[in-house]
């Protein structure tokens, strides 16, 4: 059990207020006690000046397929704690790790180890669950996803991959009558459902709506876009409300005039930030692996050989600072970008997603331009830059 922190002098970010002189007591992986003005004198209590540093929610990112290496279809127990490990650096708390379309042995092999792995890591981001994004998608829309290994949702298989409970997020393409049925059972398992690499109609989408569709992956990208008589799945994830929207705003994946756009047509509480980061996340630049492919890393973008993007090379603190520039929104409203709509879009906001008393302790320190001073994780510090910030 992490030991009682007390975190106090900061601007402290809650759903219904900005206070200066804000602090946070945190026992055991809660918030126990929150307050603005002068900090609790309390015996046995390790406490922490943050100096004016803005405290945040800790980031979720909920597709996210690797870092630093290491990539969630590596079933590997090891590159998913690094992967975790890179994360908190950026002020992420908690993820999905996201796999690709593939085989469904090597699918089943990496959600059996997100599940043996699931949970808090050491000195890193907690593993909240998986996040299944294909086989079932669009082979005409597959942008990176191998198209060999696209198909149609199969009962005995997709009910194998969802029996592990693990998958909290599952993308698939809805224009298939064939893939119907497993929008029905998400919904039933409390498994959130999203459009992905998908060539549907607006009306189709309308039809997934109702199914129990409520979410929308890497929005304008791998999708049908808008257009003033086709308005396509762009058009339908944002203006239909119940769709929550993802975003990579790294400015590669879509123009910052498209996120203010999105912005405007969601609202603070419709879109989610994502990074869809891949193995060469926090890697040199120049040739990397994706799977068995080689990609390259230029100009903050990851690429396969005939110039299709490849998932991206983006982390949810930069991701912030972009929407924000895009938007021009100031952090107390943009904040809910990276955490809360996540954690409501996977059905953990009665815990995780925002800072109130009772929910986890998963905080970050930044400055108004986004730098990450401190991550805390289920009340224990998973990162913190001793250069700038006295840590204990």
């Amino acid at each position: 059990m992490a030991d009682p922190v007390l975190i106090y002098n900061t601007r402290m970010v809650t759903p219904d207020d900005v206070s200066d002189d804000g602090w946070v007591y945190c026992e055991g992986r809660r918030i126990t006690r929150m307050g603005v003005g002068a900090a609790p004198e309390l015996d046995g209590v390790a406490r922490l000046d943050a100096g004016g540093l803005i405290l945040l929610p800790g980031f979720i990112d909920v597709h996210v397929h690797g870092a630093a290496g290491f990539d969630t279809m590596d079933a590997s127990p090891d590159g998913l704690r690094c992967m975790a490990q890179f994360y908190a650096r950026h002020g992420v708390t908690g993820f999905l790790a996201t796999t690709w379309a593939d085989t469904h042995e090597r699918i089943l092999a990496a959600l059996k180890i997100v599940a043996v792995a699931q949970g808090q890591q050491p000195d890193g981001a907690t593993i909240l669950g998986a996040h299944l994004e294909g086989p079932y998608l669009n082979p005409g829309k597959c942008g990176a996803q191998k198209v060999e290994c696209i198909r149609r949702a199969d009962s005995r298989e997709a009910r194998t991959l969802l029996d592990l409970d693990i998958i909290r997020l599952l993308s698939l393409a809805p224009e298939y009558a064939e893939n119907h049925w497993l929008i029905t059972e998400c919904v039933r398992r409390g498994v959130t459902v999203s459009a992905a690499h998908t060539g549907a109609t607006y009306e189709q989408i309308v039809d997934a709506a109702q199914l129990g569709l409520t979410h929308a992956t890497h929005t304008f990208n791998a999708m049908t876009g808008f257009n003033h008589r086709e308005p396509g799945v762009a058009g339908a994830v944002m203006t239909l409300p119940q769709i929550r929207c993802e975003l990579i705003a790294d400015n590669v994946h879509v123009h910052p005039a498209a996120m203010w756009v999105l912005a405007r047509a969601k609202g603070m509480d419709g879109v989610v930030l994502i990074t869809d980061a891949v193995r060469c996340a926090g890697m040199p630049v120049g040739e990397c692996t994706l799977d068995e492919r080689s990609v390259m890393v230029k100009d903050g973008a990851v690429r396969l050989p005939d110039g299709t993007l490849a998932g991206s090379i983006l982390t949810m603190d930069t991701a912030l600072r972009n929407y924000m520039q895009a938007t021009a929104e100031p952090l107390e409203r943009a904040w809910r970008a990276c955490s809360w709509n996540a954690a409501r879009a996977i059905h953990l906001a009665d815990r995780k997603g925002s800072l109130e008393v009772g929910k986890d302790a998963d905080m970050v320190l930044v400055d108004e331009a986004v730098h990450v001073y401190l991550t805390m994780a289920e009340g224990r510090v998973v990162y913190c830059d001793h250069e700038r910030l006295v840590c204990s």
